[in-house]
């Protein structure tokens, strides 16, 4: 390396002094306790040759290139470069300089396997945690860019696709009022630009030589590609750099960010300022970039999760309206009117030390409950029904097109590569399998005698959680109703058994739930991995369905429990229904909408902060913790060790998290459990939708902060839409019709009312309501023991909430059921019957009226498969007119497979490049 090639890097905390001068004054001294000075107090330093240490020992050198003057002249050519200040540091490999022999030895080969393949490699080993700077030079890039697929800008000066129209134009005329639009000074919006498959044969029609044709996400892609399927060892299954990792040989592996959260001008910083912004919440998201910038997984979630936002506005703006007609009726509300007025002595809610009490006691709970039961429930039940199939069907219409833009039009899941952790596992298999998509050769399994028994045994442990889950839930129910006998206790607080006892059974519920969700997330991750999935999308869709279906039961069973459940099968005062000699709940003579609005808003919101909470201060915390151990040598406790000093990006972004795939899951599953409480319950909660769209909006923006301040760069992937999620939501819309009509059948007062005002009253009003539906007991009929011990009222008879025939019999068998409540009951289910099938008639309609894929998007990829082809015959047809020239080339995809190594072909200790060129036969003639 020569003189002017070598760079400040790093300070030397060994010796006991260091120090520079600057501006003829002592400048700080870097020691184990100061590594960390202000970014921006050196941006105008000039760089000068070190003083000698007392131990007379030469510091760390500083470039002599004339043009390299100031800080921040240096840092910006050191800052992601390698040594030379020319070549771009596309990934890094992290690794701590002491190890055991073996370590040393599979880290060799392993860099020197990633060197044959044509990366370029550079070590900095001047700190404790020593650095590999990985560079993929365009050959390489070419190469895999055509083993991967990817589908790249073409060079077509065409016209741009057709105009939206005037409703587009009038739309966006209105967003730049509403300032909500991205400002394009900032966010400029990019050109049309026609992509197609990569192919080296066909170079003519890509700009390869284009400074920026390879964008660093193709970059880091690619590198991440051959760091996932290197050899380091003899053994098949020493493979990957994710299995180093877990060995523990590497620390890390990453890509770079763009620059420090203080580097103006680049993307990173951009973002953050103007995207992951609470501020910002009312402005648009720059899709486009956060796709350049993290990949087209992490941009279709944040394209998602903000369409999903803004559908959440129209639901909400309905929910509050029903809440204000709520409050409009309220004072002529007949049956919270006379809950409230009436004197009504109702039978004891426990047996021996209950005393009986006054109806008028719920007159608060009648009165808030009206909020939730009145006529107005029954409009926004039918409406979310109707909002959430539309939300899906627009869903896929836009995803459509921005993964269009996004040249993923085509791409089959097939054509991904395999993980690399199916590919060690199946290093021995036998049997291979043709993919007719890649036309290669792959390992596989045996689908009856691996994977089908391995599928089994997964989803019966889960089935088996979801036991335990439902147990829980029982155990908490069984609590509730202990907790009632000891309501003596309490004999004179109305509000313990309507108010207090509903919300620490909530509580302790929500803890349970976060409880068991702990423990069986990991468990559905061992179970996973038992089933071989190819992919990773596989994978992932695996495992969101084994761990969605418990949390459902985990979330939902103790709200489908009130709801369907609670007061439903409790008996009357002379023959209870009994539970472990319990006692069923009941419910308040208004009805157990109240009970589960409450239930419902505990869990969401609950679990909504200690969710945002989590996502925040953990990543925070790890941050710190990280560069406290990094900055203190506590890692290594001995004092002469070396420490890291922060000036370049890859230490920088060593203290950060790694981001993992179960990163962006727990996103989408958080999400995805909102959606259902928004849609299954929403009768139960008109604010629910309210509720979810202020949690986005900070979620969306405080997720945006955590990737770019707290994670590492994650690897861009690519998919063509949100996976299993889409169809878990759809089944969840389907589910929302059958709950909202249960519900509203069932524990509201909707039917009764209904029955009463056409059959019983002649004056076809809500008059004597109240009465009708309260049945009379007489105190002489209690079982022994259960009737109260002593009590402050002198009663004969007392109320309770049945349809029953009176104690004197008059109407029928004493107690039996009178012919009303049968009436009532086919009402109900004649009621659910007709409001399902109005409803799946008109879902079924607009799922017809509106396609997958608009009509000009559809026409506009013909078109653009028309230009493709006409340009490749054109230059085909140029070319067949030319001389032919002698080539010896193999096809990327010819000979050897990319997956020979993977299948025992070649032993992996040979790593001269004699050897490598069978792995990668295109590398000598590419």
């Amino acid at each position: 390396m020569d003189d002017d090639d070598e760079f400040f890097d790093t300070i030397s905390v060994n010796s006991s002094v260091s120090r520079r001068r600057f501006d003829n004054r002592d400048y700080l001294s870097l020691s184990r306790n100061t590594v960390y000075h202000s970014v921006v107090d050196l941006e105008t330093m000039e760089l000068t040759p070190l003083d000698q240490s007392e131990e007379g020992h030469s510091q760390n050198k500083v470039s002599r290139n004339r043009d390299v003057k100031t800080y921040k002249q240096w840092r910006d050519r050191q800052w992601r470069y390698f040594t030379n200040g020319e070549l771009c540091v596309d990934f890094v490999l992290a690794y701590d300089k002491e190890g055991k022999p073996e370590d040393v030895s599979k880290r060799n080969q392993f860099e020197a396997n990633l060197e044959a393949v044509g990366l370029i490699l550079e070590k900095e080993e001047n700190q404790r945690i020593h650095f590999v700077k990985i560079h993929v030079p365009r050959e390489v890039l070419c190469q895999y860019a055509e083993i991967l697929k990817l589908r790249l800008p073409i060079r077509y000066d065409g016209s741009e696709p057709p105009s939206k129209g005037l409703f587009y134009s009038t739309v966006n005329k209105l967003l730049d009022c509403c300032h909500v639009r991205l400002d394009p000074k900032l966010f400029p919006p990019k050109k049309y630009r026609l992509t197609a498959e990569f192919c080296r044969d066909k170079n003519y029609l890509f700009d390869v030589d284009s400074p920026d044709f390879f964008n660093q996400g193709v970059r880091i892609a690619v590198a991440s590609y051959i760091l996932e399927r290197e050899r380091y060892g003899p053994d098949d299954q020493d493979k990957g750099i994710k299995r180093l990792i877990s060995e523990d040989i590497y620390k890390a592996a990453y890509p770079l960010h763009d620059g420090d959260l203080h580097e103006k001008g680049s993307n990173r910083v951009l973002l953050l300022n103007h995207w992951a912004q609470v501020t910002k919440w009312v402005k648009y998201q720059p899709i486009d970039e956060i796709k350049d910038y993290f990949g087209v997984k992490i941009a279709l979630y944040f394209a998602w999760l903000g369409f999903y936002t803004h559908m959440l506005i129209p639901a909400s703006v309905v929910g509050i309206l029903c809440l204000i007609y709520a409050a409009t009726i309220l004072n002529s509300d007949i049956l919270s009117h006379d809950i409230c007025n009436l004197d009504i002595v109702m039978c004891p809610r426990c047996d021996k030390y209950c005393d009986y009490w006054k109806l008028n006691e719920g007159c608060l709970y009648a009165k808030i409950q009206h909020f939730i039961d009145n006529p107005a429930t029954i409009f926004f039940a039918v409406f979310m029904s109707f909002w959430s199939i539309l939300y899906l069907e627009l869903w896929k219409r836009y995803s459509a097109e921005i993964t269009h833009r996004w040249g993923l039009t085509g791409f089959d899941l097939q054509a991904e590569p395999p993980r690399p952790e199916y590919l060690i596992r199946l290093a021995n298999a036998k049997k291979r399998k043709l993919n007719v998509v890649t036309n290669l050769d792959e390992p596989a399994v045996s689908f009856w005698k691996v994977k089908l028994p391995s599928l089994i045994l997964s989803f019966t442990v889960a089935l088996l959680w979801v036991l335990i889950a439902l147990i829980v839930v029982f155990g908490i129910v069984i609590y509730r109703m202990s907790l009632i006998t000891s309501e003596v206790l309490y004999k004179d607080k109305t509000s313990y058994r309507i108010y207090i006892l509903p919300i620490t059974a909530g509580i302790i519920n929500l803890i349970c739930i976060m409880i068991l969700n702990i423990m069986y997330n990991k468990l559905a991750t061992l179970l996973t991995e038992m089933e071989l999935q190819r992919t990773q999308t596989e994978y992932d869709d695996s495992l969101a369905l084994k761990i969605y279906m418990f949390q459902f039961v985990n979330y939902y069973s103790s709200i489908f429990y009130i709801a369907f459940l609670k007061g439903k099968f409790v008996g009357y005062p002379a023959k209870y229904n009994r539970i472990f000699g319990f006692r069923q709940e009941e419910c308040n003579p208004g009805g157990c909408l109240m009970e589960l609005t409450i239930q419902l808003a505990i869990i969401m919101i609950g679990k909504q902060a200690i969710n945002a909470v989590t996502e925040m201060v953990v990543p925070l915390l790890m941050k710190m913790y990280k560069s406290f151990t990094i900055a203190t040598g506590i890692q290594k406790a001995s004092p002469e060790e070396e420490v890291i000093i922060s000036c370049n990006q890859w230490t920088e972004d060593y203290k950060l998290s790694d981001f993992e795939a179960q990163s962006l899951f727990s996103e989408y599953l958080e999400m995805v459990l909102q959606y259902g409480f928004v849609t299954i319950f929403v009768t139960a909660f008109p604010l629910a939708p309210l509720f979810a769209l202020i949690n986005n909006v900070l979620e969306m923006r405080l997720d945006a902060k955590k990737f770019i301040k707290y994670f590492r760069r994650p690897v861009p992937q690519r998919v063509k839409n949100i996976g299993v999620w889409f169809p878990i939501m759809g089944i969840l819309g389907r589910i929302s019709v059958v709950s909202n009509a249960f519900i509203i059948a069932f524990s509201s007062h909707f039917i009764p009312k209904l029955v009463y005002i056409m059959e019983v009253n002649r004056f076809h009003t809500e008059e004597g309501f109240l009465e009708h539906s309260l049945a009379i007991f007489n105190t002489s009929d209690f079982a022994n023991g259960t009737a109260p011990e002593s009590s402050a009222f002198n009663v004969a008879t007392c109320r309770y909430s049945e349809y029953r025939n009176p104690s004197d019999g008059s109407n029928g068998v004493k107690y039996k059921r009178p012919i009303i409540y049968w009436h009532i009951l086919a009402a109900r289910l004649a009621f659910i019957v007709a409001y399902q099938n109005i409803v799946s008639f008109v879902v079924t309609a607009v799922e017809w009226a509106i396609p997958d894929i608009p009509r000009r998007l559809n026409d506009q990829i013909k078109r653009e498969a028309y230009m493709t082809n006409e340009t490749i015959i054109k230059h085909e047809m140029e070319r067949a007119r030319k001389p032919k020239k002698s080539k010896n080339r193999d096809s990327v995809i010819s000979g050897e497979t990319v997956y020979f190594d993977a299948n025992g072909g070649v032993h992996p200790d040979l790593a001269d490049s004699s050897n490598r060129s069978t792995l990668y036969p295109d590398l000598e003639n590419s």
